[in-house]
């Protein structure tokens, strides 16, 4: 018992008060009689002392390890998913502390609502909340999805988010780690599972196709994402954006002109390439409509106003990356230009068009 809790990192009276309640008992013995914990008994420690660590009360850890349902891997899944949701977290706070420090450098005030919605309960809620007030789905881009989709009827929506180009007509399986989006999901909306795209808590094959729409950038590690979905669908289908061509920070006026940190945004992003090979794909290009429905980052290009409003650009994960300096910067810049008349000036070539290759593509095998 003294080696586990060594090696577990506890203390000994914590393994002596799990052995007391029933939550983990030693069912191995030494040769001297002592009691000694078997493979099982450390696969079972392991899964509770993970659950603690994620904040779990000991009842709800019993619940969870004690489930005759969920194996060793499904916990490990599961596990895998709360850590993902808690870096959301940690993440979504670390931006609203960046935005509170440089309110307070500029000498502005802080009001006490304000301090305890960026370090409060709601912080995360607030900003997973903003994609349900721009982000929806586009027709247009929706039938070119459709068409990918071909004559599956068994689909599964990895990294779903709020449901956003869900084919009604289908069998639908979600998948999406964040608790704040699977609740802002509509009634009605197909089943939804708590897991993360690198490990899909389903057997080989289990869909027709597997499809995931502008989500593959959000992942921990894409192409193991990707392999999942090639894994457990017979097909894959995925909405995602071309790093390979040469040039492409020059494709979009926001990139070009007024925020070069995007280039670093996606320095780590596997190449197309590399995620066509991954899955066997042949790709697509996706154009933008110019009143894209669906506030994705390049939906605006068009209507560069809308970039001004901050509940906009919250609901694109872009400006989170880039730093609340770079953001307010882009910002203020692209307010003068447009108050000028220098952004129309220079981009009189978007007037008439109907929609634009601003490097989105579509994946499908």
């Amino acid at each position: 018992m003294g080696r586990v809790a060594e090696l577990a990192g506890v203390s000994v009276r914590t393994l002596h008060h799990y052995d007391g309640i029933g939550l983990v008992r030693p069912s191995a013995r030494t040769a001297a009689g002592y009691r000694a914990y078997s493979a099982g008994d450390v696969e079972r420690l392991r899964e509770v002392l993970a659950y603690r660590r994620l904040g779990f009360g000991l009842r709800e850890v019993a619940e969870l390890v004690g489930d005759p349902s969920t194996d060793a891997v499904a916990h490990l899944r599961r596990l895998r998913g709360l850590l993902m949701e808690r870096r959301d977290r940690a993440d979504a706070m670390a931006a609203a502390i960046d935005r509170e420090l440089e309110a307070r450098a500029k000498g502005l005030k802080v009001t006490p609502e304000e301090q305890l919605e960026m370090l409060g309960a709601r912080l995360y809620d607030a900003i997973g909340g903003a994609y349900t007030a721009t982000r929806r789905t586009e027709p247009r881009i929706a039938a070119q999805i459709l068409d990918a989709l071909g004559d599956a009827q068994t689909v599964l929506n990895v990294g779903a988010g709020t449901g956003s180009y869900e084919p009604a007509d289908r069998y639908v399986t979600a998948v999406e780690p964040s608790a704040v989006m699977r609740g802002q999901r509509p009634a009605g909306s197909a089943p939804c599972v708590a897991a993360a795209a690198e490990s899909l808590p389903f057997g080989d094959h289990s869909f027709d196709v597997a499809m995931a729409v502008s989500t593959v950038h959000h992942w921990g590690d894409p192409m193991a994402g990707l392999r999942e979905m090639r894994r457990v669908a017979r097909r894959v289908v995925v909405l995602t954006f071309d790093t390979d061509e040469s040039g492409r920070q020059d494709r979009f006026w926001l990139t070009r002109d007024y925020l070069p940190e995007f280039a670093a945004v996606l320095a780590d992003f596997p190449s197309l390439a590399g995620m066509t090979d991954a899955i066997g794909a042949r790709t697509e290009p996706v154009p933008v409509p110019w009143d894209c429905a669906d506030g994705l980052f390049e939906a605006y290009w068009r209507r560069p106003g809308a970039y001004l409003e901050d509940r906009v650009r919250r609901a694109m994960s872009v400006w989170t990356r880039v730093g609340p300096q770079a953001e307010q910067r882009a910002v203020r810049s692209l307010g003068a230009d447009l108050a000028s008349g220098r952004w129309a000036e220079r981009n009189s070539d978007l007037a008439d068009l109907d929609a634009a290759d601003l490097g989105l593509r579509l994946l499908i095998s």
